[in-house]
């Protein structure tokens, strides 16, 4: 009995757990959604958990402001953050795959290389970075930004430990005696297992590149090609006159849909995952 009574207790405790960090993590989005329905006089005078009336209003003020596009920068942050998360999720994969399933010499030496390179800040890198892309006439283009998320080092040591945990080589040695090629090995194969490790990197890579506001403000000129985070700072920046904080909450509004999108399309293989690493064979 007293140790039923204590099971009740830790599942209420992880229960109320629960519920408080459910609500500090849907707080913030719902006060989001309340200030995009607020006017900038009305959010000047502080806080409100109430709803305004002013939704369709700053959801019209966006779309009709001359000076940004709002939805070409949500188009191209959607097109720059899918081709990352696809191209750094399979090509770091790949990489994974090749320093686990084989043995060469230099093996600890590429993999030491790589951690090495992830410790490194993107600023140190940023003005040769900028002058590579001048020099290869990608300024001012979308490129830049899709294009070295095929080297990802983070994203590598994730599905390099998820590989030694989930692959065993005996598998990846009895398709090579059965004739398959390692490509076909690596795509019907190994991938399928990786599936629940990609889909949790494929969000942070999105994520990520969707908030990513250094590189595309070192790149990016044109206003047709601005990401989403430029153009929200472009309202930021904005003189007195023409400041408006409902229009700013509003895009931020709209710029989180695409995120909630590709995480509700991703999350029934992290599910999966779960549900398969927690049956025992």
């Amino acid at each position: 009995m007293k140790s039923k009574a204590t099971k009740n207790i830790r599942s209420i405790f992880a229960h109320l757990v629960l519920i408080v960090l459910s609500f500090l993590c849907l707080f913030f989005f719902y006060i989001l959604i309340v200030n995009a329905t607020r006017s900038h006089a009305d959010l000047q005078k502080g806080f409100s958990a109430l709803p305004g009336n002013y939704f369709l209003e700053n959801l019209k003020s966006v779309i009709n402001d001359g000076s940004f596009p709002m939805f070409r920068g949500i188009l191209n942050s959607v097109i720059v953050s899918s081709c990352t998360a696809l191209i750094c999720t399979y090509f770091s994969s790949l990489t994974a795959y090749g320093l686990y399933a084989y043995d060469f010499k230099l093996k600890k030496v590429a993999f030491t290389f790589i951690m090495a390179i992830l410790v490194m800040p993107t600023q140190v890198t940023a003005m040769g970075f900028l002058r590579l892309v001048t020099n290869m006439g990608m300024y001012d283009s979308l490129l830049p930004l899709i294009i070295p998320s095929i080297a990802s080092p983070a994203v590598f040591y994730f599905m390099y430990s998820y590989l030694e945990s989930s692959l065993p080589l005996a598998l990846v040695e009895a398709a090579r005696i059965d004739g398959s090629g390692e490509f076909r090995t690596f795509n019907q194969i190994v991938l399928p297992i990786m599936k629940p490790a990609m889909a949790v990197q494929a969000i942070f890579t999105f994520v990520g590149s969707w908030n990513n506001y250094f590189v595309p403000a070192l790149i990016i000129q044109s206003k047709d090609k601005m990401t989403v985070p430029i153009l929200v700072a472009t309202l930021r920046g904005a003189d007195y006159m023409n400041f408006d904080m409902g229009k700013i909450y509003m895009m931020i509004t709209v710029a989180i849909v695409p995120i909630i999108i590709a995480y509700l399309l991703l999350s029934k293989f992290i599910i999966a995952g779960i549900t398969l690493g927690g049956v025992k064979e």
